[in-house]
Formats: C-alpha cells, structure tokens, sequence
C-alpha cells in the first residue's frame, strides 16, 4: 500500500498532508478566502500558488498531497509540479471521483459541483484523471459517501474498483454529512470475491465536529489509513474566528489556533493522516506546527467542551457562502 511509504519517514511532519481543495480553483466555502487569495485569481496566478504551496510542503516534510476531480485544476496543478519535480518519487498522490466541477473558473456559480456516483461517471473521471496523473496516481477515492450512495451498493461499480485495485491503485472512500459513521460502516462491509474493497477512509474529523470517531477507530482497526479532512472546520477554527477555548489553549502552547486544532487531530490513536488546506505558505507554516502540539487531559477537556451535534455542525457547514 502506498501509506506504507509513509510509515517508513523519519519526518515529524509525514503525517500531515496538503489538501488542493482551496487552492485549485477560484471559489470555495473556506472563511478568510478573499485575505488569503485576493482578487487575482487567474489559472496561472493559482497554479504558481498552488507550486509554491507544494514546493513549501515538500521541503518541509509533507508527503502526502490529497486533489479530487472537482477541485477545479487542482490535479492539472499537481500533474505539472510532479512533471517539473522528477526527482520526488516518494509522495505519495490522491485523487478523488464523484463530483464534476461545474463553475466554468468562476465564483458566483449558481451550482460549483454536480455529484453522481455512477458507473459512467467513474469510467468518464477516472479516464479524465489518468491523463493527468497517470501512474503517479496511488489512492483514488469515492467523493463524499453518505449512506444512501449508491456507490456502496453497485456491483457493476465495485468490479470496476477492484479492477483497479488489482492493477495497482489502492481505492478508498470519503465521507460527508451527519452520517459520516453510518457510512463509514456501511463501506466497511463492501467485499469483492471476499476481499474488502476500501483500504483507506477520508473523512471529516475536528474540535466542532466528533461524531464519526467510534466508527473511524473501528476502520484503523480493520487495517484501513485513515485521513481527516476539514480538520479546521473550513476556518472556523483559524485565528480569526477561533472558540474562546481554542484560543485560550493555543495561548498556553505558544502556537496559532490552527496548529492546535489539527494537532487535537493527530493525537487520535486512528489517526493516519491529518489533511492541511493552507491557501498560503504562511498558513502552512503554521499548521505544520501540529506535529509537535502536546495537549495535557485539562486542553483536552476544554477542548472537547467546543464539540457540536452533528446535524447543527453540517447545517452551518452547509449555509457557508462559496467566495
């Protein structure tokens, strides 16, 4: 499995990945887009941030970069800093299938993405996903699994999975909405020929929203990698917008709120990899700081203070303008 190459680094950062959700197209739902981005945001302008992004993670330990079709070029951006960096041959590369990206490069879209977990849509996405990554491609994933999906129910589509798994590329999952747990479940127990067919998890895991640990602890144990996304909550556990008890905790460690908040990640047993979606080096800097975060059983007290239900977490996640 390619998360094996990780295990091998000496690195303190190695479990920490970059995420291009932000930076691989001009709108998102993150807050503090229009400080970290500004006006500019032409191709050209977000595929050199995009490089400096990456050139700033590679140097610093991270190995592991995390794109999906839907983040707009984000893969195009990865497939040319892979092509201009030859030499790096142990990152290790996901991609995601499952939504199409809609915005035509724009901001005010009436609809960014459209989801469909069809056949045609894999064979369509992952033919488009080739072209660009080609064998630099190591996990590709569902996008977003819910537990209506019919991605966990579709034979034809499993087949289709495991035939690339069979070829070499590691397929995996990621979850979204209140019911992160029950999906995660529900995937768990999708076999083919009796073998399980995911052997990673992407889901998402932070101060404000808990829910879905019981269920990820269950999937480490299975042998699954486990990678948290949105372990800032699309910025509202950055500085500026930070729990009084988050930045209370981050005072006493002397670190930024971010840090602190994708640190409370890392120390979760199941955690394999915690996803950084810094759109600056300035914010990665500061994330990359998560690896050295130690929490007493006090921080963490306060800090499990902050944790929301579910379905309050994901309605106001849902309610996010895309800047």
């Amino acid at each position: 499995m390619p998360f094996a190459r990780l295990a091998t680094a000496t690195t303190a950062t190695c479990h920490i990945g970059l995420g291009l959700a932000a930076v691989g197209r001009p709108g998102y739902i993150n807050l503090g887009r229009d400080e970290d981005l500004g006006d500019d945001r032409s191709v050209e302008t977000l595929r050199a941030r995009t490089h400096e992004l990456l050139d700033a993670a590679y140097a610093q330990g991270v190995r592991y970069f995390d794109v999906a079709r839907s983040y707009g070029r984000s893969e195009e951006f990865l497939a040319t800093w892979l092509d201009n960096n030859p030499g790096r041959n142990d990152v290790v590369v996901g991609s995601k299938w499952g939504y199409t990206y809609t915005a035509d490069w724009t901001t005010d879209a009436e609809q960014h993405e459209v989801k469909d977990h069809g056949v045609r849509t894999y064979d369509r996405q992952r033919a488009e996903t080739a072209d660009l990554l080609g064998e630099r491609l190591d996990l590709y994933q569902i996008h977003s699994v819910t537990p209506e999906s019919p991605a966990l129910t579709d034979k034809e589509l499993h087949a289709r999975l495991a035939e690339a798994a069979a070829q070499g590329t590691t397929i995996g999952f990621s979850t979204s909405g209140p019911a992160q747990a029950d999906a995660i479940r529900a995937a768990l127990a999708v076999t083919v020929d009796g073998e399980p067919l995911f052997r990673t998890v992407q889901s998402t895991y932070n101060a404000l929203e808990t829910s879905a640990a019981p269920a990820l602890a269950e999937a480490h144990d299975a042998g699954l990698t486990v990678i948290v996304k949105e372990g800032m909550a699309n910025g509202r556990l950055a500085g500026p917008h930070a729990p009084d008890a988050l930045r209370a905790v981050a005072e006493e460690t002397s670190l930024g709120c971010d840090a602190v908040a994708l640190g409370l990640v890392l120390c979760q047993p199941w955690a394999g990899v915690v996803l950084s979606g810094a759109a600056t080096t300035g914010q990665l800097a500061s994330n990359l700081h998560a690896a050295v975060v130690d929490l007493d059983d006090d921080q963490l007290s306060r800090l499990a203070a902050l944790v929301e239900e579910p379905r309050v977490y994901w309605e106001r996640r849902g309610q996010l303008p895309w800047h």
